[in-house]
């Protein structure tokens, strides 16, 4: 069993070592990147659903959930994303890996406290576009070929907390700091000339905010629970530091070689976090099953570009509803292995808040998931599939199927227990 968890530990942290570039979407260019979805690999597999209380699992979307815990933990998670982009004309193929989250969960009488590492946002692609210049007999005399790239993104570190106020009633909160650095370029030469220009763009953004919650819970009966919770994120800004270069290049097959720099002033820029507000309610059996609904509002219209003369695309409001549970067979069967698995799924729907040319850039996808349990210990193994749609391949926009597998590893055990005997 020991060399089962520490197989696992390393599996998820050489995802780390891949984690460079977690999106591959041409989307990503506009505000801060992709916004990355905050919470376990057990959420994501309900749908993103986040209303259940759970005592082994370290939940993140709502604070007030720590206090949940019995069980110091350790929480690690990383998915393999396979994206095919497509537009009416052309299609292509990515892969990227990446590293989730780490977070530790410890319980202290009413009081839970997590803290740990997370991706706020995603920056990453690669587009190459080509155009031909032809003369009257319609000969090509030379091309113009173009290249975009982009990498980085922000990431949070954070120190929560959610208190036990009644029995029904927890409340909790979380402080964040937001990190991260941002770097795109953009290339353009001709076939027929020895040099092109390179446009290269560098922010740094750095900026704090904080998230509260509450929950409620209540048995309907002798068997029946309800469950709801409440999370809200007020709005934050991020100061980006932006330096911009434009180089004269050499172009050959196998490099770009600068040959003259030149650094050009661009003014830094005060960027918008948005307001968040999150409810949601289930209803179920306490380690058994259960069936939720979430619904989330984001005041998207407050973000901004990093540069100002970034254009093509706007931001407006945005709203996700998401369903999904989960089921048990029978948590401590000791005949059946298969009866302690967790089995997941849900969907979710929302408009991601972009709009190119006028089109809002909507998402949806379905999840299914299992929770594999260690044999003699509160540690899992979760699993989670994701399949989904971004965009659209019309009105010369992109649209992404994507097929998300994540793994994650949850620990947990009591960690701090006085000796009865030495």
């Amino acid at each position: 069993m020991i060399k089962k968890i520490i197989v696992s530990i390393c599996l998820l942290f050489s995802l780390a070592i891949f984690a460079q570039e977690s999106t591959s979407s041409p989307y990503s260019f506009y505000g801060i990147g992709d916004i990355k979805f905050k919470g376990s690999v057990e959420n994501r597999s309900m749908g993103s659903v986040s209303v259940l209380p759970d005592s082994i699992h370290i939940n993140i979307q709502n604070p007030a959930q720590l206090a949940c815990l019995k069980l110091t933990g350790l929480a690690l998670g990383g998915t393999y994303a396979n994206t095919k982009s497509k537009t009416e004309t052309q299609e292509a193929k990515a892969r990227r890996t990446s590293l989730d989250y780490m977070i530790v969960g410890v319980p202290v009488g009413k009081v839970g406290i997590g803290f740990g590492l997370i991706p706020y946002s995603s920056v990453g692609y690669k587009i190459g576009r080509t155009t031909y210049v032809t003369n009257n007999n319609n000969d090509t005399i030379r091309s113009i070929i173009s290249r975009y790239n982009g990498i980085g993104g922000v990431n949070k570190v954070f120190l929560g907390f959610g208190y036990r106020l009644t029995k029904n009633i927890n409340i909790g909160g979380d402080l964040q700091y937001n990190f991260g650095t941002i770097e795109t370029n953009s290339l353009q030469y001709q076939t027929d000339l020895q040099y092109g220009s390179r446009e290269n763009n560098v922010s740094d953004l750095r900026g704090v905010n904080f998230d509260l919650g509450i929950t409620y819970q209540r048995k309907v009966n002798s068997k029946y629970s309800f469950f709801s919770s409440l999370a809200y994120t007020p709005e934050a800004v991020l100061t980006s530091g932006n330096t911009r270069n434009i180089e004269v290049v050499l172009v050959t097959i196998s490099s770009v070689r600068p040959v003259e720099t030149q650094n050009i002033a661009v003014a830094d820029t005060k960027i918008k976090l948005p307001s968040k507000l999150s409810f949601g309610s289930g209803f179920g059996e306490v380690k058994k099953w259960l069936v939720g609904g979430e619904i989330t509002f984001t005041q998207n219209s407050v973000m901004s570009n990093r540069f100002t003369d970034i254009d093509g695309a706007t931001f407006e409001n945005s709203v996700r509803y998401s369903l999904g549970g989960f089921f048990i067979p029978n948590y401590n069967s000791y005949s059946s292995y298969y009866k302690r698995i967790v089995y997941r799924g849900g969907v979710r729907y929302e408009n991601t808040g972009l709009v190119i040319q006028d089109k809002s850039i909507t998402d949806f996808a379905a999840n299914i998931g299992l929770g594999i349990p260690l044999s003699g210990t509160f540690t899992n193994i979760n699993i989670g599939l994701e399949i989904g749609k971004r965009g659209t391949k019309y009105y010369n926009l992109v649209e992404e199927n994507y097929f998300n597998l994540s793994v994650g590893l949850s620990l947990s055990d009591k960690w701090f227990v006085k000796r009865k005997f030495d």
